[in-house]
């Protein structure tokens, strides 16, 4: 059940990229354009996002001690600013800045048959288990 949950939460998601336009990479690189010719159409869906998303949140998720599924609630450690973190946030950043695509619209675009897509979604997967892979070994070092 639990998996069929995430597959339609992540099936929803992706509708809701698609219809916002938002797996389009010349919207977003014109977001993010703000020298030039700035598109702000990207505000506008993440904060229409958080007006659908953060009334449910506080009244329906967050008093809550289980998951509609009866799972215990995820807690999560209190933020750190640590290389990791910021490292990572760069990484993303300057992806997310030379391609225009993040990885949820990514895996929406796969069914566009583009090949520069697939290009994009195996790349991300190398650096995901190199990640996994050299993570550990750089953590041992003195």
């Amino acid at each position: 059940m639990q998996l069929l949950v995430s597959l339609l939460s992540g099936l929803l998601f992706g509708l809701g990229l698609a219809v916002s336009g938002m797996v389009d990479p010349a919207r977003v690189l014109g977001f993010l354009d703000v020298t030039g010719a700035w598109d702000p159409s990207l505000a506008f869906v993440m904060g229409g996002a958080l007006l659908v998303f953060m009334p449910g949140y506080f009244y329906l998720v967050r008093p809550r001690r289980q998951s509609l599924l009866g799972e215990p609630m995820a807690t999560v450690p209190a933020p750190t600013l640590d290389n990791r973190l910021l490292g990572g946030a760069a990484l993303f950043g300057i992806g997310w800045g030379l391609a225009g695509i993040c990885p949820g619209p990514a895996l929406s675009l796969v069914t566009s048959g583009q090949p520069l897509i697939w290009l994009f979604v195996a790349t991300m997967v190398a650096g995901l288990l190199l990640v996994d892979r050299l993570w550990p070994w750089w953590q041992g070092r003195p």
